[in-house]
């Protein structure tokens, strides 16, 4: 049972309680998974450290084609980011399903990501992009790819007592459009079946590929790229049947599980439709850079 809520104001005077506190405490952002957890009886702390009083941790940064996004930030406010909407349509097509616009005000973009649910709508666009994540611990600061986190459902390679800090999204290659689609069973707040980003670069004919990058989730115990078929669009003219030869290949490497959201066959069907058509989106919006 909760005890005490904790309110520091520095990631250190945080990261000393939690040193001091151990096991009994957990970190708490917005709150939105883990108050959820604690009513269910999952988790039992003793005591909340809340770091929503830690300045810094919700800056929306872009700079020199960078952008960088602090783990505080709430769904909602990089819903109405003019810089997200304009240079990153992927992350408005992931939070702006997310929840209700009640839930997006108080949801934070990190907590997204820690609770490491398989289902997390932002984890899937993040690591399509390439992003990098920074964190704060007791044994110092460290940055790594967004995707060597993930280990199973529930569970990332954090260390005890470390804080997610901000993500780190790299300048994109010219020429490129990336989209997101999370599929469900219906168009109201559910946990999708399935989601799946595509990002693609095309040299300056518009027409080959010089990068590709596709993030699947919900598939598998975590996020995945098809790395596979990514190779297949790599270096090659873009076309409707490459597309769909990209898709049977994700269907086939995507590790899809029976699970009470669907049936394995039934994701793999749809794996395959969804790299055709959020191919053509990404295609679409790197157009709009001509």
């Amino acid at each position: 049972m909760v005890q005490e809520y904790l309110r520091p104001r520095s990631t250190e005077e945080a990261i000393s309680l939690y040193k001091r506190l151990g096991e009994k405490a957990r970190y708490i952002a917005g709150g939105t998974d883990l108050m959820v957890k604690i009513m269910d009886r999952q988790l039992n702390p003793e005591y909340l450290i809340s770091l929503k009083g830690i300045s810094g941790l919700d800056q929306i940064e872009y700079e020199n084609g960078e952008l960088r996004i602090g783990a505080l930030t709430t769904h909602r406010k990089l819903e109405l980011s003019p810089v997200i909407r304009r240079h990153f349509p992927i992350l408005i097509d992931a939070v702006e399903n997310i929840g209700s616009v009640q839930v997006r005000n108080i949801a934070t973009i990190g907590g997204n990501i820690v609770n490491a649910a398989p289902s997390a709508d932002g984890a899937i666009p993040l690591i399509t992009l390439g992003a990098l994540i920074h964190t704060v611990g007791p044994k110092g600061e460290r940055t790594m790819p967004l995707e060597d986190i993930f280990i199973g459902p529930g569970q990332t390679s954090l260390e005890q007592g470390e804080i997610l800090i901000e993500f780190r999204i790299p300048k994109l290659l010219p020429n490129t459009g990336a989209a997101y689609c999370k599929h469900m069973r219906r168009a109201a707040m559910e946990l999708p079946l399935l989601g799946v980003a595509v990002l693609i670069s095309f040299e300056d004919d518009f027409a080959t590929c010089k990068d590709a990058r596709i993030g699947l989730g919900v598939l598998a115990p975590t996020p995945i790229r098809a790395k596979n078929a990514e190779q297949v669009l790599k270096g090659k003219r873009v076309t409707d049947d490459l597309l769909k030869h990209a898709g049977e290949v994700a269907a086939r490497e995507c590790k899809a599980r029976d699970s009470f959201r669907g049936e394995a066959w039934y994701r793999r069907v749809v794996v395959e439709v969804l790299i055709q058509r959020v191919g053509k989106i990404s295609i679409e919006r790197a157009e709009q850079f001509l």
